[in-house]
């Protein structure tokens, strides 16, 4: 006969210094307050200052969080029809968040004639009573396409998405399944498509996901990313730690039964299935060097224990998917993998052994780095591309980042550093940097038209310089031991309102503003929109994050950022796809005299193929003022800008305008917002 119980006594023998865990019984008793049914907000902290505590997202337990998806679900076909959707669109609800004063930000996904919609997800927060208060969607465009009848047969998009993988790189390639159609409405003009999911492995043995969407009716490539998310952390051991292990009978197993049964598994150099439960007769696991395989499985599961109660304490999120079930752990992957990743597909985590399989790559921060993946999937789904690709992969190191520093581990202290001991490079130096990621010889410090090009683990360096200048601010400094100098983009400074402030206005806006389509331009919105939530829209957090973003070149500060008066309109206007011209207004009241020669006028529009655009000032009298003319070359996404016009012929007082026309077809967007300065 069997028993089983849990155990939290268990010690990774290590040759390194014994390092102090943090928060361990409280993790404890929170654990225990779920499973009897307790829902609260997350636990104060001093460091979050003057925070409104009602935009605090509460605990749910499993079965609370599945009742109001249910809730949601039985409404769906009412919200549809409140919110103005077409005959033939339907809402499917895919995740729910409730705060403490009784706000519900529900998270759809959508489908037009039974055909999923990718890019059509929105976000609704309902009040209290019931109203809706807000959508955040996706896509602005109407969901509408000529015909449901694809043009080209599945077959072709499915050779054209095994060209894309090979030219990639792709081994061992095939499609994982037949060509699904769907409707692309993730870029410009919703279209009948096929997705086309390739499977095999990468060119690093990394297994392949990319997802090719592909034009129905032309054949025309129209997107594709990476569904397996990667990421490479420390690889700095933790010490000897507490684990959360399970016994029965004899035998003890690294299943974790006070974190959702996470298991780890060592999938001993394969690179498929889930390997074998880590299980012995002893309760002390590996002895801290890669001579026992015990020692990889040991650190992996520490840090998804310590993920899990970062999740938990700081943000009152139970899991992944906040509902209370853990993912599962695979180390030993592959021979001399140096990588790791998340596949929302099985639902795991995955470590190789590193260079010469030496240094396994298990260490805190990559957890947090892999399993923050998950939470974005489950979330925001920030596709894998572009910019929005390139925010995921932030929000993994920012998540990551907040790991290692919850965890608070002597071995490993917490830094703004990512992969500072795997020492990839061969000379000691990080594989990124958050202060100044340029340092790297590939990420960007800050936006521009063409960061969306980039590979996505570079132009994640344009939000990891954000929330480290909104969490520490610029200039020389040093913290825990390592020192920073972080530079911006417009000479002034930034001051910092914490980490741990930053932290929750990261993920408030990932949870409740941020959608699959999310750029820089909307990351900024959102991020505002949040700390406006949080902590007021007249607060210093506020003018902290219109700074930090002023600081990479996303948006303007305050006032200009070097001082004068500031006219704003931040109500979206919709551009008419190839359409007559559309305007923004702002009265300028107050001035004397005429406007300045220097008169700055910073544009913020959203939208794809910026070429298509013609943008002109337009003074009171009627007088143009040409800022953007038409190119058709300038194939990137978005115009955010600021423009210096003289404009001392003109009386400052009186409507200004801005005036924008789309002059190609295909492509479409919105003005998110405009201000004019006079220094």
């Amino acid at each position: 006969m069997s028993s089983s119980s849990s155990h939290r006594r268990t010690s990774h023998t290590t040759q390194r210094r014994v390092a102090a865990v943090a928060l361990v019984g409280v993790s404890a008793l929170l654990a225990a307050a779920v499973q009897s049914g307790a829902a609260s907000a997350a636990p104060e902290k001093s460091s979050l200052g003057k925070i409104n505590r009602g935009s605090l997202a509460i605990q749910l337990t499993p079965s609370q969080r599945a009742e109001l998806i249910r809730d949601a679900d039985a409404a769906k076909a009412a919200t549809a029809k409140d919110l103005g959707l077409g005959a033939k669109e339907k809402l499917v609800a895919r995740d729910v968040i409730k705060d403490a004063d009784g706000t519900v930000h529900t998270r759809y996904e959508r489908t037009y004639a039974g055909l999923p919609v990718l890019g059509g997800d929105l976000v609704v927060d309902t009040t209290k009573a019931g109203k809706t208060e807000r959508v955040v969607k996706a896509t602005r465009a109407t969901l509408k396409v000529a015909s449901l009848t694809p043009t080209i047969a599945a077959s072709k998009a499915e050779k054209q998405a095994l060209s894309v993988a090979k030219a990639d790189g792709s081994k061992k390639t095939d499609a994982d399944r037949a060509p699904r159609k769907v409707i692309w409405a993730a870029d410009g003009t919703p279209t009948l498509a096929y997705e086309t999911v390739v499977g095999g492995f990468q060119d690093d043995g990394t297994p392949n996901q990319l997802h090719v969407i592909t034009d129905a009716t032309t054949g025309k490539k129209l997107y594709e990313y990476q569904g397996i998310e990667t990421g490479i952390g420390n690889t700095q051991y933790s010490g000897q730690v507490t684990l959360t292990t399970t016994q029965s009978g004899s035998n003890y197993t690294l299943t974790d039964g006070a974190r959702g049964g996470h298991k780890t598994y060592n999938l001993n150099r394969g690179t498929s299935g889930t390997g074998t439960l880590f299980s012995q007769t002893s309760d002390t696991w590996g002895n801290g060097t890669t001579s026992n395989a015990a020692t990889a499985g040991a650190d992996a599961h520490y840090g998804a224990a310590e993920t899990w109660d970062f999740y938990k304490n700081t943000f009152g999120r139970s899991g992944i998917k906040n509902n209370g079930v853990g993912a599962y752990s695979r180390v030993h992957y592959g021979n001399a993998y140096i990588n790791a990743f998340w596949d929302d597909g099985c639902f795991c985590m995955t470590y190789g052994d590193g260079a010469g399989n030496a240094d396994p790559l298990t260490a805190i921060d990559v957890a947090g780095h892999e399993m923050s993946h998950g939470v974005t999937s489950n979330t925001a789904g920030l596709n894998y591309s572009g910019e929005s690709g390139g925010l995921n992969e932030a929000t993994s190191d920012i998540f990551g980042t907040g790991v290692e520093f919850y965890a608070n581990n002597a071995s490993d202290p917490g830094d703004y550093l990512i992969g500072e001991k795997i020492d990839i490079n061969g000379d000691g130096t990080p594989l990124r940097y958050m202060d100044k990621p340029s340092k790297d010889g590939g990420s960007a410090d800050n936006w521009s038209s063409s960061v969306g090009g980039l590979d996505v683990h570079y132009s994640s360096g344009v939000a990891n310089h954000f929330f480290y200048l909104l969490s520490e601010g610029s200039g020389a400094k040093v913290i825990n031991g390592v020192s920073y100098n972080s530079p911006t983009a417009d000479g002034l400074p930034v001051t910092g309102i914490g980490r741990d402030k930053a932290l929750q206005i990261w993920y408030r806006a990932l949870t409740t503003k941020f959608t699959s389509t999310t750029n820089y331009a909307a990351a900024r919105t959102g991020t505002l929109a949040a700390t406006g939530e949080l902590y007021g829209t007249t607060s210093a957090e506020y003018t902290a994050v219109q700074n930090a973003w002023a600081a990479v070149k996303v948006g303007s500060r305050p006032g200009g950022g070097g001082g004068g008066t500031s006219f704003e309109n931040t109500g979206d206007v919709s551009i008419p796809d190839n359409g007559p011209a559309v305007t923004s207004s702002i009265a300028v009241t107050g001035r004397t005299g005429n406007a300045p020669s220097n008169l700055l006028v910073d544009v913020n529009i959203v939208h794809t193929w910026r070429g298509d655009l013609v943008v002109d000032l337009l003074a009171p009298d009627g007088t143009v003022y040409p800022l953007k003319p038409f190119s058709s070359s300038d194939s990137a996404d978005n115009v955010q800008e600021t423009y210096t016009v003289n404009a001392s012929s003109e009386v400052a007082n009186g409507t200004w305008k801005l005036r924008v026309q789309d002059k190609a077809a295909q492509d479409t967007g919105y003005i998110n917002s405009w201000k004019l300065t006079f220094p």
